[in-house]
């Protein structure tokens, strides 16, 4: 038996809500820039640091259907370099941004971004770029005690699709009443 859609939906969306603001706002960002589903500088963009930031995520994030389309089916050596390098790549920016601060965080955005195909890969491509020297030892730090053992060393991985993608919600003013 499998797990019905809508409780898996509903863990999706329990994960995400247990990540710091900071993460949930990112990974959002992220999906707007990844999945070009709105103006993400226009949404995102807070100040000229931001919106540089931005812009160099979108032409990294440039390369993500190309790198959907080579996800490798097998673990062949031949097939992990043209891979890994670009993901590791991909990564490696979004870790050096310091919003994603955990292996789970990283692994949410990029179930998303690149699909289920992709999980098998993620760890390595996460211990290799979280332990880049371009960032600050004690965040590298951080970020390598956050992968588990088991997420480290799995002998598989589900192949169902990610469900739930957050999305940017207006706030609403609590002192407005709604017409019937």
């Amino acid at each position: 038996m499998k797990p019905a859609q809508g409780s898996m939906t509903l863990a999706e969306m329990k994960e995400f809500a247990a990540f710091p603001s900071s993460t949930q706002r990112y990974i959002r960002r992220s999906l707007d820039v990844g999945l070009d589903r709105e103006d993400a500088m226009q949404r995102w963009s807070r100040d000229v640091v931001e919106a540089a930031s931005i812009r160099a995520q979108a032409r990294l994030y440039n390369n993500l259907p190309d790198l959907r389309a080579m996800v490798p089916d097998d673990s062949g050596l031949s097939a992990i370099e043209p891979f890994l390098a670009p993901l590791m790549t991909l990564v490696a920016f979004d870790l050096g941004q310091g919003r994603l601060t955990s292996f789970s965080a990283l692994r949410f955005l990029y179930e998303r971004l690149l699909g289920a195909e992709v999980r098998p890969w993620l760890p390595s491509a996460f211990c290799a770029a979280a332990a880049l020297p371009h960032l600050h030892p004690e965040l590298r730090r951080k970020l390598l005690q956050s992968i588990s053992e088991a997420a480290a060393t799995a002998s598989g991985w589900s192949n169902r699709q990610p469900a739930f993608f957050p999305y940017w919600v207006e706030k609403v003013d609590s002192g407005t009443t709604l017409a019937s």
